[in-house]
């Protein structure tokens, strides 16, 4: 059967010692139904002859009754275990299978493609290295593709092979490959996977699986093997971090107490000073005990007991930390959710909520958006349905110790449970947020019943008084475009004739009323909400505010528009890419602006991301009229409509 079964054969111990040593490997196979996943899998065993003959045997005899291949030897057999899914061809659970060769051990999970088993693959996903994600050559990429595509990067699987399957059917096509690759390169490029490789094959026939094909001369890269035998992981685990959950208090005499469980991530010694979460005793670390002997150094995923110097309370449930690097300790965090029931998940609703080896009970107070699978955008909702995923507020009864999921996988992630069933109904990874934040933006959006005072000046008495009508001017356009001269220049104006304005642009909004705000895409669209907010209370006053804000996003813009209300005038400044481009690099050089001065913001460097206004009520060229002329221009059309 094996690669090395002569050895096991000659000097039992010798194999032993030599697998013992193997690094291993976790993967799983995804992608949409009848995409080859299980056929893959027993392809891979059958090549690198990790098969008994009687389980080949009985792969054989199975083939002739529940064989879909329409051979002898029907490799997802292998891995299809299960009586309904021989008689219907299908993988309906998540099956593990186990192998090694020369060069590492491997553990893979073979997920189902169904979307109503979607679960069940973030299930098998939440422990994996690597992602094996099949299309079918003949279909593309298809919608659960994009699904699973993105559960594995909210899983932070790091290392991706989209193996092009049933290349057979297309008659090895290098054209039908090239296109596929385009097409996921470029849904891929919206979610976080750092390293992607494709490969095309036919499992079926063992075309680039093991070994090279002759048919596909074209394809230059590695065989699937080959890329699962040298794939980089060994940097991927996070051995700075020390976070050790208690899972049992070991007590076997009256002389010994210590802590056992597995290290969730980091490196622990004898002599390190450690803190017991959530009561932030400290002492130090006496000892890591194990059935071999002591240790002078435990790291992760390596299951211990722990002795501490210092008699202080630990429990199930608590965690043992470095005293200068703490994770979060907090009642409330938010999640990105797996919803995986038929019942929807349910703001106010009480779940128990496993984190690490701690349970507690808490709520989702708040549904923030779900994301489209397909476009990777946000949808308002109030709930998350079967196999949806969406960002939530969370609330515990307890304090929970967390880091975020992206910097630790074990403590940035818990499930949740409902309480009548016992059945996991959810899964969540932690985002990084400050939980204080988190509340702030809770408490504001709990006070919107607040009633509101009514004014005893009329709207219309203000327009008299002021001699204008109230008006707000949103200016948006690419950095560069002329957004915040245009803006002053037409205050000036306005002052010059005696009208009320004021300028509420991007910087000044940033040092004030929205410094607590960072660049992620929330953050945009509340930045632009509070400065509607603004703009209505400006509008009420009698008062112009004119605004200039990159407000990239159309959905974002409208949202400012419905906030503000008829008073609401869209101003696109139409300047071509590169003209902005030779303008933002002397602002970069003269000035430090808002937008050119942080690396991370995605909008500043992407201008395909910036969605053009369908329905403005002005554009004007601002890289072939003069500043004045663009003044001249809205001022015009104030006149028109009778604001001014």
């Amino acid at each position: 059967m094996s690669h090395q079964s002569e050895l096991i054969e000659t000097d039992i111990d010798a194999y032993l010692a030599q697998h013992e040593q193997k690094e291993l490997l976790r993967l799983l196979t995804c992608g949409s139904v009848d995409d080859g996943k299980s056929t893959l899998i027993g392809r891979l065993l059958f090549d690198s002859k990790m098969i008994y003959e009687d389980q080949l045997q009985a792969v054989q005899n199975a083939s002739i009754k529940h064989g879909t291949t329409g051979t002898d030897f029907d490799p997802a057999l292998l891995t299809d275990g299960l009586k309904a899914e021989r008689e219907q061809g299908i993988t309906i659970d998540v099956a593990y299978r186990y192998f090694s060769t020369a060069k590492r051990k491997f553990i893979i999970a073979d997920t189902p493609g169904h979307e109503q088993y979607t679960r069940n693959m973030a299930t098998g996903a939440s422990t994996c290295d690597l992602a094996i994600i099949l299309i079918d050559a003949r279909h593309g990429v298809v919608t659960q593709t994009k699904r699973h595509s993105f559960i594995a990067s909210l899983l932070g699987i790091k290392h991706v092979v989209v193996a092009v399957n049933k290349m057979d059917l297309v008659e090895y096509s290098e054209d039908v490959f090239d296109e596929i690759c385009r097409d996921y390169r470029d849904f891929a490029a919206k979610l976080d996977l750092p390293d992607v490789q494709f490969v095309p094959m036919s499992a079926l026939l063992g075309d680039n699986v093991v070994n090279l094909s002759e048919n596909m001369p074209w394809y230059q890269g590695a065989s699937m093997m080959y890329i699962l035998e040298h794939v980089h992981i060994a940097s991927d685990r996070n051995l700075i971090d020390m976070r050790f959950p208690v899972q049992y208090v070991n007590r076997p005499n009256l002389d010994f107490r210590g802590f056992s469980g597995t290290l969730s991530s980091g490196i622990i010694r004898p002599g390190d000073k450690v803190m017991a979460l959530p009561s932030r005793k400290k002492s130090k670390v006496k000892q890591i005990v194990t059935f071999e002997g002591d240790l002078e150094e435990a790291f992760a995923p390596q299951a211990v007991t722990v002795t501490l110097e210092d008699e202080i309370d630990v429990s199930r449930g608590d965690m043992l930390v470095h005293t200068k690097n703490v994770p979060h300790l907090d009642t409330t965090c938010e999640a990105m959710v797996v919803w995986m029931t038929e019942q929807p998940l349910a703001p106010g609703r009480q779940y128990l909520v496993k984190h690490t080896t701690k349970k507690t009970t808490g709520i989702v107070s708040e549904v923030r958006y779900r994301i489209n699978v397909n476009t990777i955008h946000r949808e308002d909702t109030d709930q998350l349905e079967l196999n949806e995923i969406g960002r939530c507020v969370f609330e515990f009864s307890q304090p929970i110790a967390f880091d975020p999921y992206k910097s630790n996988r074990e403590t940035g992630s818990f499930i949740i449970i409902d309480r009548l069933t016992n059945t996991t109904v959810g899964a969540a990874m932690i985002i990084d947020r400050n939980p204080e934040e988190i509340r702030g933006k809770h408490a504001a959006k709990r006070n919107l019943d607040v009633g509101m005072h009514e004014s005893l000046v009329s709207t219309e008495e203000r327009s008299v008084q002021l001699g204008q009508k109230p008006a707000t001017i949103w200016l948006t356009g690419l950095t560069g475009s002329g957004k915040t001269a245009i803006a002053y220049a037409l205050e000036r104006r306005l002052f010059d004739e005696g009208k009320s304005s004021f300028v509420l642009d991007a910087r000044n909004a940033r040092l004030g009323l929205n410094v607590d705000l960072d660049y992620s895409a929330e953050d945009r669209s509340e930045n632009l909400r509070r400065a509607a907010e603004v703009a209505k209370l400006f509008n009420e006053a009698g008062s112009i505010l004119i605004c200039a804000f990159l407000s990239p996003s159309e959905e974002d813009r409208n949202s400012v528009r419905e906030i503000v209300g008829d008073s609401f005038y869209e101003v696109y400044l139409s300047a071509p890419t590169d003209v902005c481009e030779q303008r933002r690099e002397q602002i970069e050089e003269a000035t430090d602006h808002p937008e050119a001065g942080k690396a991370q913001q995605p909008f500043f460097n992407l201008n395909s991301e910036y969605e053009v206004p369908k329905d403005a009520e002005i554009e004007l060229a601002s890289h072939d009229l003069t500043i004045s002329e663009c003044v001249d221009q809205i001022i015009d059309r104030l006149q028109e409509d009778g604001i001014l």
